[in-house]
């Protein structure tokens, strides 16, 4: 007999247990099944990132990005303070180095501010005086940026949605799912499961579990590793806010960066390598299946010939402890290489199209009953509690 819900969320990370409490408090006598194949929430993208705050400098105007990310910030800190979770409000400094750098700070501040971020020019007296360690021509100060521990607020999450009657089954791996002219049915390595409506927040595996209910989602989900180095050696104020290069625009992401840590401490990183596992978070991590899936799409050879120059750098200084260093002491120059220390690294779920492109925005992918998180890039954990609500609205409307 299959077990029943009114809706079955798949992927037990921060998006998939956002949008149970968000269901669970638009209607709170429904049945809602969360599924996580892991033995607890946030395994992965969730409990393996910086722990940034993202205030939304970045981000294109009117985009997802933009939207959430701005409406997320507020919504982040509301539920950090309303259940206990730690944040430190430390703001972020966006450093340039060079004049070519102070020329693309300025073009970022004027996105910011499209953006409705606030955003301050801070010239090379003002940034030395706040940051007496850190090097740079001039920089922009985000105040909003903070950090926090998103596994614990995932966990959290988890916490509340149980104690208010919702239902989460661990271990249960989605083989495959139907969306036909009843209720949806979702078949997994332990049982088969039907639900009116069905979320998929699955990350790493976001592809494959759209492939399985017989969409095409037009992407293939891509994993770089992020490898991070925790500091040693260095005085307890050796920065008070984060630390971020000027980004190159002719890169994907965002550069090496310097980041406090909500539990105490420093880390340098990311930078962004090709994994050859989609959870593989050690080198020697590989999957043939997962390497394979890579190799055989022509979305991957198109993505690396339009951005061979950034990886040919970014494999250099995976494979080059000091190679990654000379990116940090371009704006920390105290910093050694005995300074650097194993860190766990994290893996980014970025969905590549069959053309080649990196798509840089949440995506969302939509049947008849179903809504799949396609691609939920950084600042996905900073969103998503808005993100939530838009799949909540999502399924009111279908």
């Amino acid at each position: 007999m299959a077990q029943t819900a009114d809706v079955l969320i798949v992927g037990g990370g921060i998006i998939g247990f956002g949008t149970a409490l968000e269901l669970q408090r638009r209607h709170p006598d429904s049945r809602i099944i969360v599924m996580e194949k892991e033995d607890a929430p946030a395994r992965h993208q969730s409990g393996r990132n910086s722990g940034v705050i993202h205030a939304g400098v970045y981000y294109k105007p009117g985009s997802l990005k933009a939207q959430f990310c701005r409406e997320g910030v507020g919504a982040t800190h509301a539920f950090c303070a309303g259940h206990g979770i730690p944040i430190d409000n430390c703001g972020k400094l966006i450093v340039a180095t060079d004049e070519h750098e102070l020329t693309l700070m300025t073009a970022l501040a004027s996105r910011a501010r499209q953006n409705g971020i606030q955003i301050e020019d801070v010239d090379a007296a003002a940034l030395k005086e706040a940051e007496p360690h850190i090097n740079g021509l001039g920089a922009l100060f985000s105040p909003a940026t903070g950090i926090v521990d998103f596994g614990k607020v995932t966990v959290t999450m988890a916490r509340l949605f149980t104690a208010r009657g919702g239902k989460v089954l661990y271990g249960e791996r989605v083989i495959g799912g139907h969306d036909g002219a009843g209720p949806v049915s979702v078949i997994t390595a332990n049982g088969h499961f039907e639900a009116d409506r069905v979320v998929t927040c699955a990350g790493l595996n976001a592809d494959r579990i759209i492939r399985s209910f017989d969409q095409n989602p037009g992407f293939r989900i891509i994993p770089f590793r992020g490898e991070v180095f925790r500091l040693l050696n260095q005085p307890a104020d050796l920065v008070r806010h984060l630390i971020y290069p000027v980004p190159d625009p002719a890169r994907p992401f965002l550069g090496v960066h310097l980041t406090r840590k909500i539990d105490g401490g420093f880390t340098v990183g990311p930078n962004a390598v090709l994994a050859l596992k989609r959870e593989g978070y050690r080198r020697r991590d590989i999957s043939i299946p997962d390497l394979a899936s890579t190799l055989i799409y022509p979305g991957f050879w198109r993505m690396l010939r339009a951005n061979f120059g950034a990886a040919m750098s970014e494999l250099h200084s995976s494979l080059s402890k000091r190679n990654y260093l000379r990116h940090v002491r371009k704006y920390c120059d105290r910093i050694q290489l005995q300074d650097l220390a194993p860190y766990p690294a994290g893996v980014r779920a970025q969905a590549v199209a069959d053309d080649g492109r990196i798509i840089d925005d949440f995506l969302f992918v939509e049947s008849r009953r179903c809504l799949h998180v396609g691609n939920a890039p950084s600042p996905a954990a900073t969103s998503a509690v808005p993100i939530s609500r838009y799949i909540a609205d999502r399924l009111e409307a279908s």
